[in-house]
């Protein structure tokens, strides 16, 4: 049995569970991220680890974290290979915008700890090993794994995120003109709102009011200009149909790993804007308009150029193709059992 061990549950652990399903019996043990109830999820998780031990052959954490401690700790004591799924906050320092592990003591330590003790760690993207942040000139410039954690010895592979190209796709109907679209839940909460670059959007559509801009995932999020569309969340069905209205997706975060939201975009046919960071532009290639660093004035200037472009039809298609080509659901799959099959 495989224990697929994760602090919050999200479309990316119920797909790897779904991929994962055909080669294992796996058990879902979710965890907490609320600092008053971690002593009791500590001694909860302890006693289900220890319930299942017996029939247990592997841990595979989603992040590392507080969840991920007892997970590597039995892992050790009872020669039981523990993996860790990097995605983001846990390969991340950014105080500024109060986002990332390891800007947190005590969080650091369980995220140094897990990582320095598990078997293997599988990063979803190569930003998260080790980067050069340049995006902010407020954040500092050091991010990822192996320079967040010098002294880290752990084998490290990289295994991509990846999608459904049968589901998410391209219906060929017509788009709106200059419409644009990003998908971002818990935006109700400041913080929450700048590491996902809405202030960019607000200026953004504060600055082409013959523009629509369609943000999903938080209706309640206070919108400050009227052609903004705020629409709450959406099952996978209809999230695809809204995709399919839209001209272009913006991805103008200040933090990602590997962000699932663009590619599912790029595969229904949205032409991709993002900012430089996390591995959004080898996400994108050449088939979307990158911002190198985060200033409004280059921002403005560089869409009103993108926008007078004549070949938004060929962009279109080279963004779905760029996903089917490199990060399919099929990819991930095989690359993940292979890993766990050592």
């Amino acid at each position: 049995m495989l224990l697929y061990i994760y602090p919050v549950e999200t479309a990316f652990t119920q797909r790897d569970v779904a991929m994962l399903h055909d080669s294992y019996k796996v058990k879902c043990l979710k965890f907490t991220q609320s600092p008053v109830l971690l002593p009791f999820f500590f001694l909860l998780q302890f006693f289900q680890l220890l319930l299942f031990l017996p029939f247990t052959n592997k841990y595979l954490c989603f992040f590392g974290g507080y969840h991920s401690i007892l997970p590597v700790w039995f892992g050790q004591k009872f020669g039981i290979k523990t993996y860790i799924q990097s995605g983001g906050t846990d390969a991340t320092n950014m105080p500024a915008i109060q986002y990332g592990n390891f800007r947190k003591k005590w969080l650091r330590k369980a995220t140094v700890y897990s990582f320095q003790n598990c078997t293997k760690i599988l990063s979803v993207a190569d930003s998260l090993v080790g980067y050069d942040y340049k995006y902010d000139e407020n954040i500092p410039t050091k991010q990822g794994l192996k320079n967040l954690i010098p002294s880290l010895q752990t084998p490290i592979e990289v295994i991509y995120n990846g999608f459904d190209h049968e589901f998410w796709k391209d219906l060929g109907q017509e788009r709106t003109p200059n419409s644009f679209i990003t998908i971002a839940k818990g935006i109700s909460h400041p913080t929450r709102a700048l590491i996902k670059g809405i202030d960019m959007i607000e200026f953004l559509a504060a600055s082409f009011p013959d523009c629509k801009f369609t943000i999903v995932g938080d209706q309640n999020y206070p919108i400050k200009s009227k052609n903004i569309h705020l629409i709450g969340e959406l099952n996978a069905d209809s999230l695809k149909l809204e995709l399919n209205k839209h001209r272009f997706y913006l991805q103008l975060s200040m933090s990602e790993g590997f962000p699932n939201a663009l590619a599912e975009a790029m595969l229904c046919g949205c032409i991709p804007i993002g900012s430089a960071v996390g591995d959004i532009p080898t996400i994108i290639g050449e088939t979307g308009l990158i911002l190198p660093k985060k200033d409004v004035n280059l921002l403005k200037f560089k869409l009103k150029n993108f926008l007078s472009i004549a070949n938004q039809n060929q962009l279109r298609s080279c963004a779905r193709n760029r996903i089917v080509d490199n990060f399919t659901f099929e990819k991930r799959k095989q690359a993940l059992l292979k890993v766990l099959a050592e």
